[in-house]
């Protein structure tokens, strides 16, 4: 093999060897280093479950003012107390308390993430088991994007998640494809970040398609735990393949 095939290949391994993490993955993940996770959910202690019951049977006796209160509130963390609600204030408060409890509860084997680099700007964050749909989203540190089977996703706003957040305390970056049309929508996220405790990190993902009809087509959410520093993996776990899972991808349009 002649020389000049040989020199562009060595400088690549010797590029990729000396490679600094691009920044949605500084500080959580080191190139070529197995970590090991837990998919799961924040879970609050089962005596939540009477006053969600009560909520939602105040819901639905006036749904139209429900979806325009809480379309006013922030996301994934509770609505602020109103009458109208269901609940006494001594209810609300009691309410708060049990979610301030909420813990986070894996519901499938433990997962293995191994940041690789496919090529001078493109680097994949690949995993196992249910984690896997996240492995073919691949990020371009040129132009600081994510590009999925469904398109680019592009850097949305900073996230600083408070206390009463659905995940708890925690800050990080997201990226977001979306998609609409006369057939429906389609949306896709990606976040990486951590907790204010610095004891673990995040990685969230959700794809949601929605037909033109209002018809949920389907509905992915992933959350990813791994702890950071010395407890992120044993030396002896080994490195997962690449994976051939596909990440949910947008139903054809029909014509």
């Amino acid at each position: 093999m002649k020389l000049s095939f040989l020199l562009p290949a060595a400088l690549f391994v010797l590029a990729t060897a000396h490679a600094e993490v691009p920044k949605p993955f500084a500080g959580l993940f080191e190139k070529d280093v197995p970590v090991r996770g837990q998919i799961g959910v924040p879970m609050p202690p089962p005596e939540i479950n009477k006053y969600i019951a009560k909520v939602e049977a105040a819901a639905e006796k006036d749904i139209k003012w429900f979806k325009e209160y809480s379309a006013q509130q922030k996301a994934n963390a509770p609505l602020p107390y109103h009458e109208k609600l269901g609940l006494t204030k001594e209810e609300y408060d009691d309410y708060l308390k049990l979610w301030s409890q909420r813990e986070f509860k894996p519901i499938t084997e433990d997962v293995m993430l191994l940041l690789r680099q496919k090529g001078p700007d493109t680097w994949s964050l690949t995993a196992t088991g249910a984690a896997a749909p996240i492995s073919i989203i691949n990020y371009n540190a040129k132009d600081d994007t994510f590009q999925s089977a469904n398109g680019k996703l592009v850097r949305g706003e900073d996230i600083d998640a408070g206390e009463q957040s659905i995940l708890g305390k925690w800050s990080g970056a997201e990226w977001k494809f979306e998609e609409e049309s006369s057939f429906g929508k389609t949306r896709e996220n990606i976040a990486y970040g951590r907790y204010a405790d610095g004891k673990f990190g995040l990685v969230v993902y959700r794809f949601v398609e929605v037909s033109s009809e209002g018809t949920r087509l389907a509905d992915k959410s992933i959350a990813i735990r791994f702890p950071l520093g010395k407890g992120a993996a044993p030396a002896t776990t080994p490195a997962p393949a690449p994976s051939t899972k596909a990440t949910p991808k947008a139903a054809p349009k029909k014509k």
